[in-house]
């Protein structure tokens, strides 16, 4: 038995539903351990059911390639399926054309039990949901945690440990590696390249690729900035390109859905109104995103932005940018009808930093939790007036 390092976050999710009769669906970004979890599952199963038949059909391997559409896929788990209890896995999902069609008469079969990986949104919003809705449940996977980081690489946890995982992310695979400048950013690059043709390019035949790593490009560059589709055109024109602001929105959301970036609306503190114009996008992994643009000092404020609106969306949390008046609060965080409030800045140590970074958040009236996170050296939480200030990696640590 192969030891595995455990993501707790997600298992928990999934061990109610094991051999049950309903599709498990993981999703998320390409290498960011979907395929390990699948792995742990198929030894629990055993652990449980030692006769049971796993089928595992990884569509990243030239061995799985005759499976090319929703005929193959019904003829291959016939052929290797047995009268009693299966298991079936199969690893990116969305590369075999029309799947939803051999789920939906595999899922009716009583001797199947069907697990399933993608890395594209529009397998949920559009395929899936229109075949199976109601019989499938969405678990999304994400890149390390910073907790995460520090298990699987082994460390404790302090400034340079912190600052390796803001400059490197936390793609599982990197425990394999050196956390050195050259070797990490050939890999990650790597995979970013990866992630562009087959999840965005490939998947949604895109002619104009030099647009599209232009908009990436733009979207690193802007990280953690108020972005709208007019601004893009209205910049690449300045920079004698010319394209349509709905051609922006179409490509913002190609590589929205294969959760290389995430966008946080604009929504008003008092009313809940949620701005149609303008939004922040943040990238599932800060390595990929160093890959593309590099890694500078002088953006951290960017990239401590990213990691705290990654840790609120794991810890399951819907992050939008708050809006009160002409103040903005860097994260409105809601679950389980619960808000909580975000301010992140890289050092309070300027008076009117500390006005404008506590004074948007004492601003709110209710009672909900407010938070200020720095990377303060701070050896305990401290508070000021009711609101929690905090370094940045404890709150990483301590907050779920």
């Amino acid at each position: 038995m192969k030891n595995y390092i455990k993501r707790p976050i997600y298992m928990d999710k999934i061990m109610p539903f094991l051999g049950k009769n309903i599709i498990k669906v993981l999703t998320g970004q390409r290498r960011v351990g979907k395929s390990y979890l699948m792995y742990q599952i198929i030894e629990q199963l055993k652990a449980t059911n030692s006769d049971i038949n796993i089928i595992y059909i990884d569509k990243e391997k030239y061995e799985f390639d005759s499976i090319k559409n929703y005929e193959d896929l019904i003829n291959y788990y016939q052929n290797h399926s047995i009268e009693g209890k299966n298991a079936l896995f199969i690893d990116e999902v969305q590369d075999i054309n029309e799947f939803e069609k051999a789920l939906r008469s595999l899922y009716s079969r009583e001797n199947i039990d069907i697990y399933i990986t993608g890395s594209n949104a529009n397998m949920l919003s559009g395929e899936l949901a229109t075949f199976l809705s109601g019989r499938y449940i969405e678990i999304q996977v994400n890149s390390l945690s910073y907790p995460e980081f520090l298990i699987f690489h082994q460390k404790s946890n302090s400034q340079e440990t912190f600052m390796e995982f803001l400059r490197f992310g936390g793609l599982p695979n990197l425990i394999h590696f050196p956390l050195e400048e050259p070797i990490v950013s050939e890999y990650l690059q790597n995979i970013y390249h990866t992630i562009l043709y087959k999840d965005v390019i490939r998947r949604n035949s895109i002619r104009n690729v030099s647009f599209l790593e232009n908009l990436v490009n733009y979207l690193a560059d802007n990280l953690g900035s108020i972005v709208s589709a007019k601004k893009i055109s209205d910049f690449l024109k300045s920079q004698q390109v010319s394209i349509t602001p709905n051609t922006v929105l179409d490509y913002l959301d190609f590589i929205q859905n294969s959760f290389f970036i995430h966008r946080a609306k604009r929504q008003e503190i008092k009313g809940k109104k949620i701005f149609e114009i303008g939004e922040k996008f943040y990238f599932e992994d800060t390595g990929l995103r160093n890959s593309i643009v590099g890694f500078r000092l002088n953006e951290i404020q960017k990239l401590l932005e990213n990691v705290v609106y990654n840790h609120l969306r794991i810890c399951g949390y819907k992050v939008r940018v708050g809006v009160l008046g002409q103040n903005e609060i860097d994260f409105v965080a809601e679950k389980n009808n619960e808000t909580v409030y975000v301010q992140v800045c890289y050092l309070i140590q300027e008076q009117a930093t500390h006005d404008r970074e506590f004074g948007n958040l004492l601003a709110i009236k209710n009672q909900f939790p407010k938070y200020v996170l720095s990377m303060d050296a701070l050896h305990n939480s401290n508070t000021f007036m009711g609101i929690n200030h905090k370094s940045i990696p404890d709150f990483l640590i301590e907050f779920s």
